[in-house]
């Protein structure tokens, strides 16, 4: 069965970085697009970063310049850089690829 794990959130102050990472298993992890999404509290889910099989990304607007969406296939990994965090960045991140999504990680991004 397919499983995705999210890893890397944590407490942050403004103008910090994070680095988060999504590890997926049983399924062709190279075959698909992979993406970033993430829902603050009292908030709907919006979607941040998309990254395709061939490497093509692309951005929600607001975090353009400031994530950065990259993938490594041997290890069936897909990763967010965010940086310059603002404390309107806090959410659960989650990482979905083939309609497989994972349970999310926290990012609290406070002083």
């Amino acid at each position: 069965q397919v499983q995705v794990v999210e890893s890397g959130g944590g407490l942050v102050q403004p103008g910090g970085s994070l680095r988060l990472s999504c590890v997926a298993s049983g399924i062709r992890f190279e075959w698909y697009d992979w993406a970033w999404y993430r829902r603050a509290p009292g908030k709907e889910r919006e979607f941040l970063a998309r990254i395709f099989n061939d490497g093509i990304t692309s951005y929600k607007d607001s975090v353009k310049g400031r994530f950065t969406i990259s993938r490594e296939n041997a290890k069936n990994t897909v990763y967010l850089q965010m940086n310059s965090l603002k404390p309107e960045d806090t959410a659960i991140y989650y990482c979905a690829g083939n309609n497989n999504w994972g349970q999310g990680t926290q990012v609290t991004v406070s002083s």
